[in-house]
């Protein structure tokens, strides 16, 4: 899939069903959080880049950020989703991990790059992200800062 497919994919309206948590709608919002309905889920255990945020690849600088965020709408569009609740986090959104057809959403960004591994708080997709950088898939392609320190020095 190109990059300027991914960044000019278009938004449908995508229906839903949820073991946990439940709506007739999902919005991505980033790269690690969706809208189900009324309740943001961030996912648990991952980083992805602010949607702000830029990294350097062969072409120039790219917006990773809005990227990551374009790879999760393309990945859900269309599909049903599936999402635990493991709790609130600090700001009060609900962490859980959400799958399409069975597969993790979480494991699927990490593993094409386009988030990390939050080892702050997880280390279950550790292998996932190695697999990524040994590929140089994703953003493991170009030059980066890692989400936790783009938001700490921005």
């Amino acid at each position: 899939m190109s990059l300027k497919t991914i960044i000019f994919c278009s938004v449908s309206i995508i229906f839903l069903q949820s073991n946990n948590l439940s709506a007739s709608h999902v919005t991505v919002v980033d790269g690690d959080t969706i809208k189900l309905g009324d309740v943001k889920i961030r996912f648990s255990g991952i980083d992805a880049p602010e949607i702000n945020q830029t990294c350097i690849a062969s072409e120039g600088k790219v917006a990773c950020g809005e990227i990551s965020k374009d790879i999760l709408l393309i990945k859900v569009t269309n599909n049903k989703i599936s999402c635990t609740d493991e709790g609130k986090d600090f700001y009060g959104r609900v962490l859980g991990e959400c799958f399409v057809n069975g597969e993790s959403l979480s494991s699927y960004l990490v593993r094409e790059g386009f988030a990390f591994a939050y080892r702050k708080y997880s280390d279950k997709y550790i292998l996932d992200e190695e697999y990524a950088k040994s590929n140089k898939l994703g953003m493991w392609s170009m030059k980066f800062e890692y989400p936790w320190d783009f938001r700490k020095n921005n």
